[in-house]
Order: structure tokens, then sequence, then C-alpha cells
């Protein structure tokens, strides 16, 4: 990693599929020195529900122009969510509207679409609803629309898109590639075959790296923000891989990352491929330096709100203390919670065992659900050595103690999350700072491999 140390302060552009914002950080602390939001707004108008792009950028530049007289910045980076591709004209502007991957098209053309994407095992990247699968956007604007469609010049990944209004240089980059898109192959580190399946392929800008600065802030635009000098912008990522960064930066693979919010998605540093089931919630990510990273998910998140909802609240220490008398009494919860995706599908929620116990054991019983459902996920993406857990999972330490339990592995609590902004700065070369991590659980309980297999008993039966 290159030059950081020269910069003071980096401008990151955030945007995710609710909300938008603008950052400074601190190049020293990683810190958030200076912030401004909006919402992110969906159009509802032809050709299709589409994203509020010349909002956004008067935003961004607006935003920029603020930043420039204080706190001040020396270098910009971009991170976006993904399932998004932006189509250019000869001229660098809009040939058809940026797609809102949330609509869902019409019946004819998903079935047209399901017959031409590749297979699993070319791109791990497994069939979504809608348009988060961007081959499939890029299918509808095609057959849908073909003659805006034939004055496409460009195809741009979402962050490089923004990345492209400020310095005039297209490039895709492979972590926006590599989110179920469809159009990589992750074993081949090139395009798939579908790209040509579209015939899209001389409309795909070059392929950079996350970690290249493509060049400064276009002199007109520079002096409208105010820039006295020239000012770098780095290529950019997709937004699940800047929160993966730091600890790839700051971890040695193998290694596993839970990182728990709504969704409990689970990274399987250094793991390989092969365990990867599409019908199971499973799939490849391509971290910023171009590796695949096994990927599995479940609604955790969710599920442990709906739960905490119905049993209501107990003390963290009596929670935790409850887990063993839980694994004595088989008091167990099935999944799931939420239905229709994660390691074991098609399941129904169903509690075994349940009597009239009490608030303490019940939030046991669900802590080793979520703890055993994470090691499905793990064992899916066949993760190895320790386990770092981010998010709001971090302060749960029954949950923490059950899943250092069931996997016999570490487990590392990250009570900090990064965030996105965070690990789009690192792009430019800075050092994450010091996460405050607590030191390693290593836990033993006593009946859980017996507890342990009487839960994939009752699954299976």
């Amino acid at each position: 990693m290159s030059n950081g140390a020269t910069y003071r302060h980096i401008a990151v552009i955030d945007i995710g599929k609710t909300n938008a914002k603008v950052v400074v950080l601190d190049a020293g602390t990683g810190s958030e020195i200076a912030v401004v939001k909006t919402s992110n707004s969906v159009l509802k108008t032809e050709p299709y529900p589409h994203y509020d792009i010349e909002r956004l950028w008067h935003f961004i530049i607006e935003a920029l122009k603020g930043f420039a007289i204080a706190p001040g910045f020396d270098a910009i980076s971009i991170t976006t969510h993904g399932a998004s591709a932006v189509l250019l004209d000869a001229g660098g502007d809009l040939a058809l509207p940026v797609l809102d991957y949330e609509h869902i098209y019409p019946q004819t053309v998903q079935e047209a679409y399901g017959q031409s994407r590749p297979a699993f095992a070319e791109t791990f990247s497994p069939q979504l609803s809608g348009g988060l699968n961007v081959g499939a956007q890029i299918h509808y604007q095609q057959s849908t629309l073909p003659a805006a469609f034939a004055r496409v010049a460009t195809i741009l990944t979402y962050p490089q898109y923004w990345a492209f209004r400020l310095t005039g240089i297209a490039a895709n980059e492979v972590t926006s590639l590599g989110c179920h898109t469809d159009l990589w192959n992750p074993t081949a580190q090139g395009y798939s075959s579908l790209v040509d399946t579209l015939g899209i392929r001389t409309l795909m800008a070059p392929v950079r790296s996350a970690f290249d600065a493509l060049g400064p802030v276009l002199p007109p635009l520079a002096a409208e923000i105010g820039l006295a000098r020239a000012v770098p912008v780095y290529c950019g990522i997709h937004d699940s891989n800047a929160s993966l960064l730091p600890h790839l930066v700051e971890n040695q693979a193998p290694f596993a990352v839970v990182s728990t919010g709504t969704w409990v998605i689970s990274f399987g540093v250094g793991g390989d491929l092969n365990h990867l089931d599409p019908d199971r919630d499973t799939l490849a990510n391509i971290d910023a330096y171009g590796r695949a990273v096994p990927s599995a998910r479940f609604m955790g998140g969710r599920e442990f709100e709906i739960l905490v909802a119905e049993i209501g609240a107990a003390s963290p220490d009596t929670v935790e203390a409850a887990l063993e008398a839980v694994i004595e009494e088989g008091l167990m919860l099935l999944p799931n919670v939420t239905e229709g995706s994660g390691p074991f599908p098609g399941r129904t929620m169903r509690w075994v065992g349940k009597a009239e116990t009490d608030a303490a054991k019940q939030l046991a019983a669900v802590s080793l659900y979520l703890a055993m459902m994470t090691e499905a996920c793990l064992d899916l993406i066949g993760a190895k050595g320790p386990i770092f857990v981010e998010g709001p999972f971090a302060l749960n330490r029954a949950y923490l103690v059950a899943l250092a339990a069931v996997t016999g592995k570490s487990v590392i609590a990250l009570p900090g999350s990064t965030g996105t902004s965070q690990g789009a700065a690192l792009l430019t070369g800075i050092r994450p700072p010091s996460a405050g991590e607590n030191a390693p659980i290593r836990a033993d309980l006593p009946g859980l491999r017996h507890y342990r297999q009487a839960w994939h008993s009752a699954l299976s039966g």
C-alpha cells in the first residue's frame, strides 16, 4: 500500500441503498471529523424505477465544496452498494437511467435470463430476485429497450461511475464485478461467459485495482469545488468489501469474519469455493485484492429482534449463566424464524422441549441457535482459523461463548465496527486504526456435543 502517509484527511463518498453520505476522515486515527447525509431516493418514473443520479451528484459536489473550506481533504475515495451498473453513451452521459435493483421484471424476461445465465460453478453467484444479479439488469435493459441500449458505449460498476464523474476516467473494479453479478468468473479471475452471451465485452470499461488513484479531480470541477491543488480520486470499492478490508490488512489468512446486523454474513478468508451450495445461501465475493472469498448468510439480526420482542428481556449475565442448564434440559430452537434464506431454507421455526421456561433460558437457547446457524454457515464456506465477530452480536456474550464452544475455535469480538467509509479510506494507503478488540474467547460447555447432535437430528427428522 502506497503513499497514504502523506494524506491528512480523506473524503469518502459513501452511497448506500437507503442513504448517502460524504465523510471526511482523519488519516491518522480513522475517525470521522465531518459528515453530511442525504436520502437516496428512487424515482418511480419511466422507463423503470431508477436512482436520482443528478440529485446525488449535486449533493456530493456541495458536500465537497463545504469540506474544501473546512476541514479540508487531500484525497477522495468511494464506496457504494452493489448490484448496480451504469450505462454511458459516447459522450459520457447516461444512455439509460441507473436501474433500481429492487425492480422486478416481467416473468418472460426473468425466464429468458434464467436460460442464459451461467451455471453457479462458473460464477459462484446464486440466482437472486429482481436486479440483484447485475447481469439480469443488463439483460432486461437490452431486451426491453433495444433502441436506447444501442447507444451504450461504456458500462461501469457503480463506485467507478462516481470516480468517472470526478476524473473523466472510466474503470471497472472486481469487488463490484464479483458481488453476485453473474458477470465474473472467480476461478479464471476474468469475465464470465455471460459477457459474451450478452455481447457486451467491448462495452466494459477496463478493470482497475480498487487501490489505483485513477487521476486528479478534473480541473473545471476542482475550481468549482474550490480545491487549491490536485486531489487524487481512488478507484473505489463495493461496500461489503470496504468493511472486510481492515481485517485483510491486519490479519493473516485463514480466518473468518462474521459481520452481524440485520444479516449475519460470514466470510471465509483464505477458504475455498468447493463447499458452496447455491441452494443454501452461499456465494463468492471478490475482495479488494481480487481474491475469491467464500461467503454465507442468514437473517440472524432480524431473527434476534423478533425473538426478543416475543420473549422479553433478561440481563446478559443471566442469559450466559443459563447456557449450561439449557443444554442439560435440551431446550432448543430450530430454524427458521425468518424463512426463505440461510443454510436451512424451507424450514419453519420450531421449539423443542419448551415448557414454562423463563426469559433467560429461552434467550440462552436463542444464543445457541444463532451460534449453530453461524457454525453451519462457516462449515458451508470451509472457514478455518479464528473467528472475528463484528457488529451488534460482538456485544452478545452468550452468543460469543456459544459460538466458541460449538466451533472449538477462538472467537474475537470487535465491539466497534470500522464501517464502510473507514474501509474505503484504506484504499489511499493509510493504515487502519488499531481496533479495540476483546481477548479471544475459548469455551467448553458441558453436554454441548450431544446437544448439537440432537439439534441436527431434529433438523433432519
